[in-house]
């Protein structure tokens, strides 16, 4: 099962393939940024990002794709613009007729580690060991792309009966 995450940002789009056919076996076939030209217009970077999942869609040939959720914090402006790049990744997501499985941050890192007030190193970690790389991946963006994905494998691997526990939804 070839399942792509993807951390959605304006600026830095994270995006991590793995391949995974049981829970413990999941390698890492692609990760990466889509980074968007900073001082363009809002409508442009949206194209720049839409352009660029079309082309890592097309190259990563996902069959499940797992999308970070949407977490606020204090500057509303910033997570008003991402949340405009996820509706892209969802409307990328959609047009390759794949279903978006959804997954909060604290339900990935509850996932991942066990905890879900991990730190950010301790995501990075266990990304590295579920994956068996030998260091952690860089940039974080791609890092908790990665995450993501690992997190629906781990659920989807749990069988038909429990699997996507959490709260997944096409929208």
């Amino acid at each position: 099962m070839r399942i792509l995450g993807i951390d959605p940002g304006i600026g830095r789009c994270g995006f991590g393939l793995i391949e995974t056919s049981t829970r413990s076996n999941a390698k890492a076939l692609d990760f990466g940024v889509i980074t968007t030209t900073v001082d363009a217009p809002l409508p442009s970077r949206l194209k720049e990002l839409y352009d660029s999942l079309i082309e890592v869609f097309n190259q990563t040939k996902p069959e499940l794709v797992a999308v970070e959720k949407l977490f606020f914090s204090k500057n509303i402006t910033t997570g008003i613009a991402v949340a405009e790049a996820r509706g892209v990744v969802l409307l990328v997501t959609e047009q390759n007729n794949l279903t978006a499985y959804e997954y909060s941050p604290n339900e990935i890192k509850k996932a991942l580690t066990g905890y879900g007030s991990a730190t950010k190193t301790q995501m990075e970690e266990m990304v590295r060991v579920h994956l068996g790389l030998e260091k952690k991946p860089k940039p974080d963006d791609a890092a908790d792309a990665l995450a993501a994905a690992i997190t629906c494998g781990f659920l989807y691997h749990n069988g038909p009966d429990q699997s996507y526990k959490f709260s997944n939804s096409r929208r």
